[in-house]
């Protein structure tokens, strides 16, 4: 299973300073959603410049346009592109056309509320998407009694490959691990730590 850092910062120079920080002990650097939107496209061409060995995850959240928009991803240097699993067929084969031309990988982001998760989860994968990162956000998170369980749960069912996302611990990477994610993506547990690098690493210990 790969570590992932989401990058959830507004600013590139505190994008740079986790990156540095933790990746040695990652295997993909994060750029989130709010960092793309407020350093435009060349925050992820620095984040590649300064860590050509890493791949680096370019969360658009695409919900329309995904050919157009994945390609101005990958052009500016990501390896790895997002587009949302509950957007039209059409926009994630969109997506996926581009990352075949580009040789890289599309990643289905399952952040948005569907009827059936798991069936959508199926659905989408059959579309050509490396992998579907089963998401729960930053307010879903918030909620009171809310656990990592049903993700976990919804990915054992799906069947395909997936990551996960939604408040990754110490206390449940190895949960995440053996649900069979190929993929734990861990934000807040390192970004807020007093020392990320020795947060990351820690994480990274607990991978077998």
């Amino acid at each position: 299973m790969k570590l992932q850092v989401a990058l959830d910062v507004a600013k590139l120079d505190q994008a740079l300073t986790l990156a540095r920080q933790t990746a040695e002990y990652v295997d993909i650097l994060e750029l989130g959603t709010p960092l793309i939107k407020a350093e435009g496209l060349d925050a992820i061409t620095a984040i590649k410049a300064a860590h050509p060995d890493k791949l680096v995850f370019a969360d658009m959240k695409t919900a329309d346009a995904g050919e157009l928009e994945a390609d101005l991803a990958f052009t500016a240097g990501a390896d790895l592109v997002t587009v949302m699993g509950a957007a039209d067929d059409d926009t994630v084969r969109g997506a996926v056309a581009a990352g075949r031309k580009h040789g890289k990988d599309v990643v289905a982001d399952m952040i948005t509320i569907v009827d059936d998760r798991v069936a959508r989860i199926r659905e989408v994968s059959k579309l050509g998407v490396s992998f579907v990162e089963i998401h729960a956000g930053l307010d879903e998170q918030a909620k009171p009694g809310y656990t990592i369980d049903s993700l976990l749960d919804d990915g054992k069912q799906a069947g395909v490959p997936f990551s996960i996302a939604g408040g990754i611990t110490a206390a449940s990477i190895k949960a995440v691990q053996d649900s069979g994610a190929t993929v734990a993506v861990a934000g807040g547990a390192i970004r807020s730590a007093e020392d990320p690098a020795a947060a990351a690493k820690a994480l990274k210990s607990l991978i077998r």
